[in-house]
Formats: structure tokens, C-alpha cells, sequence
């Protein structure tokens, strides 16, 4: 018994504290916590990277369907005209969406002091709406917390100006960086498959084209379900006789570039003014939107996308649901192509492991190659 006993201890005595290991881990929690750090720290300009890098893989294609048939040699050029046009197009847009607001809200502003004194004393379309919901008894019995809340609204508006100022120096980040990395696009490509062995180059060339083509599907795919939704909201405003139904659609068909929640936000907006102009108009309206929104969520959405971006249509609504989850409105925008860009790099992987023969036959549980064995 004393003799295992001392032979015991030796044993123990004998065995080493793996200090490398215990430091390698230390270590490695260390890192893993601090680039968590980092990362919340630059958390902003990680979105903007990954908006440009979206954005970029979307216009790759176009920038050398251009070079191949405008500038062979002038990439350059290319780029340069590619991006111009975008921005002429986003220019458009706003401009079409800023410029009647502006005009309106001028008319609107001349016209306010006689539309508050109709609402006061219940005429008008605005007086009949709130006389109808007991607006005006609201409003009279809670004057004084409605008059602070609106003396406070001072610093949400110093905010509103200090986010629109961050959006303006996002926006341009994100297009610099986005031209950047469409100029320099083949460089880096070539640089990096250069460092891989002809087989696999070749492979993730073959990957990543399919994964650029998902993205293009995803942008011109929302692209289309926007313009219907647009188009349609145009012909009820229209039919019913709201006013400013142009700006009024062409703010639903921007906001419904968001998945699921857009078309929500766009309905609201149109919804209100209808209701502005007429009650009857109003209750169309959200009859309109309410079996649009079923129709696009369920139908549009799942069939366009499914076939731009070629994912199954219960993928793309669990991709957005996760995705918006996860990430907000950005997860929403982003989810579809993310999920297009999975499933090409799983199906890659399941055909080169699984789903296609190998290159050379192998014997045994070895996997010798044939020729030499």
C-alpha cells in the first residue's frame, strides 16, 4: 500500500502544469474580447463597409458589361460612368420626392391658419375627421401636456438635424467605398486567386460569379415588386381623388424597398392622407393595402424573389424574419442576397464532397489514388 502510494505521488509529482496551453486559452479569451470591443466601437462603419461591399458586388457585372462594350482598356471609364448614372438615378428620385414637397408644403403653410380655425370649429375634412374621433375633446382636456411635450422639442430636433448630417457622410462613404471596390475589383480578385492553387482558383471564381449574379437577381427583383406596388397605390389614390397621389405613391414604392415592414410604413402614409381627403377614401385605402400587403408577402415577394435570386419561397420569408430579428432594417435588406450567397456556397461544397465523383478513383479505407496504388 505505502509502495503505490509513493508511486502515486511520483506520478503526480512528475506530470507537468501545461503552461502553454493555459496561456494560448487566456490569450485567445483576451483577443475574442477585445475584437468584440472593437467591433461594437466601429460598429457604424462596419455597416457602411458592409453597404458598400453590397452595393459593389451589384454594380460588378454592369461595370464590365460596360468595359467589354464601351472602354476594353478604360475600367476607369467604365466605373466612373456606371456610377454617375447611379446617381443620377438616386438624384432623380429624391428630386422627384423633394421637390412637390417642398411646393406643397409652402401652399400648405399659407393654407394652415384657415385649416386650423375649420378643424377648431369642426368643418372641413380635417374638422369632420377629428369631431368624429372626439380629437378636439382630447386636445381641450389635455392642452397643457400636449403644450410641454411640444416645448420639448427642441433637442429631438437638434438630434434630427445631427442624423441627417450623419446620413449625408454615410451616403457618401458608401459610395466612395463602394467605387473603390468595384475600380479595384479585379486587382484584388486576381491578387487573391493568385495565391490559390489553378483548381481552386477557378472554383471560387465560379462561386463568386454565382454569388454577384444572386445579389443583381435580389436588387432587380425588389426593384420590380417596388414599381407594382407603387403603380397600384398611383390607380387607387387616383380612382379615389386624394391629392398629390404621384408623391404619395412614389413614397410607398421607396418605402417599400424594405421587406415586410415597408409596405406597412408606405400604408400608413397613404392611409392618413386619404383619410385627410375623405372617410370613404380612407376605408379603401386600407382595404387596398391590407389585401396588397397579403398578395406581395405571400405571393409577389416569395415568387419574384425566388425566381431572381433562386432560393425556395419559405427560405426567403425565415431568411427576412431572422434576419430582421437579428439586424433591424439593415438584416431586412441584406437577408435575401445573404442567404442567395449561403446556399450557392453550400451547394458548391455538397457537389464537390458529396454529389460529384472525384477526380481520380481511390482504393481502400486509405483513399489511395488508383494509378498508384
Amino acid at each position: 500500500m505505502q509502495s503505490a502510494a509513493r508511486g502515486y505521488s511520483a506520478v503526480v509529482t512528475n506530470e507537468r502544469v501545461p503552461v502553454r496551453t493555459i496561456a494560448a486559452t487566456i490569450a485567445m479569451i483576451l483577443g475574442t474580447v477585445l475584437t468584440l470591443l472593437v467591433i461594437i466601437q466601429i460598429k457604424r462603419v462596419l455597416i457602411w463597409v458592409v453597404i458598400a461591399v453590397f452595393f459593389a458586388v451589384a454594380l460588378y457585372p454592369v461595370v464590365g458589361w460596360v468595359q467589354r462594350r464601351v472602354a476594353p482598356r478604360h475600367r476607369s471609364v467604365a466605373t466612373l460612368a456606371v456610377f454617375l448614372v447611379a446617381i443620377a438615378v438616386i438624384a432623380g428620385v429624391v428630386t422627384a420626392f423633394v421637390v412637390p414637397l417642398a411646393r406643397e408644403g409652402s401652399v400648405f403653410a399659407a393654407k394652415a391658419p384657415d385649416l386650423i380655425e375649420q378643424a377648431r370649429q369642426g368643418r372641413g375634412p380635417v374638422g369632420e375627421l377629428l369631431t368624429r374621433f372626439n380629437v378636439l375633446d382630447y386636445v381641450q382636456r389635455n392642452e397643457a401636456q400636449i403644450r410641454q411635450f411640444a416645448t420639448g422639442l427642441g433637442t429631438p430636433a437638434l438630434s434630427a438635424v445631427r442624423t441627417a448630417a450623419e446620413t449625408v457622410v454615410g451616403f457618401v462613404t458608401i459610395i466612395v467605398l463602394a467605387y473603390l471596390l468595384v475600380l479595384q475589383g479585379p486587382t484584388m480578385v486576381h491578387g487573391t486567386l493568385g495565391m490559390l492553387p489553378p483548381a481552386r482558383a477557378e472554383r471560387v471564381r465560379r462561386v463568386g460569379s454565382d454569388c454577384a449574379k444572386a445579389v443583381t437577381g435580389y436588387i432587380s427583383g425588389n426593384l420590380l415588386i417596388s414599381v407594382i406596388c407603387g403603380v397600384l397605390t398611383y390607380i387607387v389614390l387616383l380612382l379615389m381623388g386624394v391629392p398629390f397621389a404621384g408623391l404619395i405613391a412614389l413614397f410607398v414604392a421607396i418605402a417599400d424597398l424594405v421587406p415586410l415592414v415597408g409596405a406597412t410604413v408606405g400604408a400608413v402614409v397613404a392611409a392618413a392622407a386619404a383619410f385627410v381627403h375623405s372617410v370613404p377614401a380612407g376605408i379603401v385605402v386600407i382595404v387596398f393595402f391590407v389585401v396588397y400587403q397579403q398578395a406581395e408577402n405571400h405571393l409577389l415577394q416569395p415568387v419574384i424573389l425566388s425566381r431572381t435570386v433562386d432560393l425556395n419561397p419559405l427560405t426567403v420569408i425565415l431568411a427576412i424574419l431572422v434576419a430582421v430579428e437579428l439586424a433591424g432594417i439593415l438584416g431586412a435588406l441584406l437577408a435575401i442576397p445573404a442567404a442567395a450567397m449561403i446556399q450557392v456556397i453550400i451547394r458548391d461544397v455538397w457537389d464537390y464532397r458529396h454529389g460529384r465523383p472525384k477526380e481520380e478513383p481511390t482504393v481502400g479505407a486509405d483513399q489511395v489514388p488508383a494509378s498508384t496504388a
